[in-house]
């Protein structure tokens, strides 16, 4: 081996013989703790959240450090595109309500704002959908419900849900896609029925619903695309653990200034 490489047999020797450096040792120590938190964060964290999460442990390090020391343990945040399945259907003759939030997506506390959308699932038995109402200022899901079907069921599953955890006051504001489910009377006499104000989305602007859409995709790309699903009960249960057990008490929020849904409402910051 040493002829191969062309090196001396007593260099080698040396070489096996040293201790292991201040630097090295320092590296073997900090890559330990990085699998931990890419671990505890079910191998979705990149390396920003990795280097927060370090400095919240009071590890002090380079994000460039954490970068060298994720690829050479092979440490990758897992993402994947999949294709899309069309869940609103606009073409309806039921009230639409005006968009009142104009992308401006800032809320002054919690309770004043929150955000609706559908998304789909596939499992082995078929589709299985997805309404989640998430409050704009903590990013917390607040609602949630999963069903065989698209009807308005559905979403009024999810609204109560988050009426019956949160107890909002009245004038609360509730954005949506312009869909026939959130369009729908029965829809619209929950909001009243407890005086919240429909928002709804420009007709195919996904963008005027942006966080909402960016939560389903953090969901596909940490969650779903990495399943397989026999049954529909599997995706239930996977939802239920990802959503209330990790996304909400766990996962960090840059936008939240990297914490979790719970800890910043937690802390007060903005709370109504």
């Amino acid at each position: 081996m040493c002829k191969t490489l062309e090196v001396s047999r007593s260099g080698f020797y040396a070489w096996l013989g040293r201790e292991e450096s201040d630097r090295a040792c320092d590296d073997r120590r900090l890559t330990a703790l990085i699998r931990d938190i890419f671990a505890e964060s079910r191998g979705i964290y990149g390396i920003p959240r990795v280097h927060r999460t370090l400095r919240q442990r009071g590890v002090r390090c380079s994000r460039k450090r954490v970068a060298r020391l994720m690829r050479l343990a092979g440490l990758r945040s897992k993402t994947k595109r999949r294709f899309r399945v069309k869940t609103t259907d606009s073409r309806h003759g039921h009230p639409i309500a005006p968009d009142r939030l104009q992308q401006d997506f800032n809320a002054s506390a919690v309770n004043k704002v929150w955000l609706s959308d559908i998304t789909y699932i596939p499992t082995d038995e078929g589709w299985i959908y997805l309404a989640s109402v998430m409050d704009l200022c903590s990013r917390k899901i607040v609602g949630w419900s999963m069903a065989e079907t698209l009807h308005a069921t559905i979403v009024i599953a999810a609204l109560r849900m988050a009426i019956e955890r949160r107890r909002p006051e009245p004038g609360l504001i509730h954005h949506s896609d312009r869909g026939v489910q959130y369009a729908s009377a029965e829809f619209r006499a929950v909001l009243d029925a407890h005086g919240l104000v429909a928002s709804m989305s420009r007709q195919g602007n996904c963008y005027d619903n942006a966080v909402k859409e960016s939560f389903f995709h953090t969901l596909k790309t940490e969650l779903v695309n990495h399943e397989h699903y026999r049954t529909r009960d599997q995706a239930r249960a996977s939802v239920f653990d990802y959503i209330e057990a990790f996304y909400n008490r766990q996962r960090i929020h840059s936008s939240l200034d990297y914490q979790s849904p719970d800890d910043f409402e937690r802390a007060g910051t903005n709370a109504a």
